[in-house]
């Protein structure tokens, strides 16, 4: 699970539907990815964090649950 995109798209008033729209997907493939079930590709990341969030690392953005420290 994504965690620090989830927090930031709830900051920033961002909703799933936004980002399937950006990257022209499904709605559920959109709830698949956050929930961990498959990566967004690079290229997907790249456009979320500079439609969304160009003020945030993507590094910190789509950083998973098991690459983070407790």
């Amino acid at each position: 699970m994504l965690r620090n995109l989830r927090a930031e798209m709830t900051r920033h008033n961002i909703k799933p539907k936004d980002l399937a729209n950006l990257l022209d997907v499904r709605l559920a493939t959109i709830y698949d990815k956050l929930n961990g079930r498959y990566d967004f590709s690079f290229n997907d990341a790249r456009k979320i964090k500079e439609k969304f969030f160009p003020n945030e690392n993507i590094e910190y953005l789509f950083e998973s649950k098991e690459n983070q420290t407790a």
